[in-house]
């Protein structure tokens, strides 16, 4: 069925791509502060529109690669991306989205711009269907996986640094498949693992860290705050917003714990992180009650994130509690018995 849908979706996306007046320069965009998945989805898009449409390609990003494990798999796999304060709008005719949706706040498309093309595996958002095409697949784990299997629908040659990409991203994604997945991330997983260079993953999944990287890790476990089944780390102003659900997936590590919570200060925005062992959960809706109108934010079942931004003046320590104790109340948790955490 699978299979089918990808073959079906193909013949659609052949016919908007083929069917176009004028050829024009494409540009694909992955979400604000990109991740594995998004980064190798928009790899692989590029590489097949550029190769089985012969269309000009740019893959363009907003925010930071901050994380030191994204920022080497794009240096050792010498994936190319523009950052958005290099675009020039005006230079591209079709826009693509991936692991994102128009108007969510987490890409930095123009909201008057109209999408020809959005792929992702988060819950569709309603500026998604006046994209020219869509396929969202919730039930997939990650959005890499969906474009991977567009490649071989069409058998465009995957070479080993996009074998080496696609397996990084799904298994990042994934966590090792210990957070939903479903089997067509796993096939597609089993295939290009063999096919991927080992060396190159070995140097993305363990790279040099900075020593910045270490005082946050010391604040998080400072400032470690629980009430029951949840666990929460304000950590301040951090460099880079990807720790926050770096710091989010470690905190749910913690023994008897079902829920965390990470929040960090960046560019003048609270970002947020929310992780569930619970797979019945919905956290992207809860992310998105717990910001309400305040900021952007959503999620899958098990993982979500957000931002709010508090305004001129707005004090970011007030807020943060507020946001700890909102999720509590919310989680059915006394907000009241929010308390620090004693490692010693």
């Amino acid at each position: 069925m699978s299979r089918s849908k990808t073959r079906d979706r193909l013949a659609r996306l052949t016919a908007l791509v083929e069917g176009q007046a004028g050829v024009g320069r494409w540009l694909v965009l992955t979400h604000d502060n990109p991740d594995p998945d998004s980064i190798a989805s928009a790899a692989l898009l590029a590489h097949l529109l550029r190769e089985r449409f012969r269309r000009r390609v740019t893959v363009g990003y907003g925010g930071i690669v901050g994380r030191a494990e994204n920022r080497e798999m794009v240096r050792v796999l010498g994936i190319r991306m523009s950052h958005r304060r290099n675009l020039v709008w005006r230079n591209y005719k079709h826009f693509a989205l991936v692991d994102t949706q128009p108007k969510t706040g987490n890409n930095s498309l123009p909201d008057e711009i109209r999408p020809d093309l959005v792929i992702d595996h988060h819950p569709e958002r309603a500026a998604t269907r006046r994209a020219r095409f869509a396929d969202i697949r919730t039930e997939y784990g990650a959005t890499a996986t969906i474009v991977g299997e567009y490649c071989e629908a069409c058998d465009l040659e995957l070479h080993r640094r996009d074998a080496t990409a696609l397996a990084y991203a799904i298994r990042s994604e994934t966590q090792d498949f210990r957070r939903e997945y479903c089997p067509r991330d796993r096939d597609l997983y089993d295939r290009m693992l063999p096919r991927a260079d080992n060396r190159a993953l070995g140097k993305i999944q363990s790279p040099p860290l900075p020593i910045d990287y270490f005082r946050t890790l010391h604040r998080a476990l400072d400032r470690l705050q629980s009430v029951a089944t949840l666990v929460v780390s304000h950590l301040g102003t951090v460099e880079q917003p990807d720790i926050v659900p770096e710091i989010a997936d470690l905190l749910l590590r913690l023994e008897g714990r079902t829920w965390s919570l990470a929040t960090g200060r960046f560019d003048g925005r609270l970002y947020l992180s929310i992780r569930t062992t619970n797979p019945r959960a919905d956290a992207g809706t809860l992310m998105r009650r717990l910001i309400g109108r305040r900021g952007k934010g959503g999620g899958h079942g098990m993982t979500a994130g957000g931002w709010i931004d508090p305004g001129r003046g707005g004090e970011m320590g007030p807020l943060e509690d507020q946001m700890a104790e909102k999720l509590a109340s919310l989680l059915k948790k006394d907000p009241q018995k929010l308390a620090p955490v004693q490692l010693d």
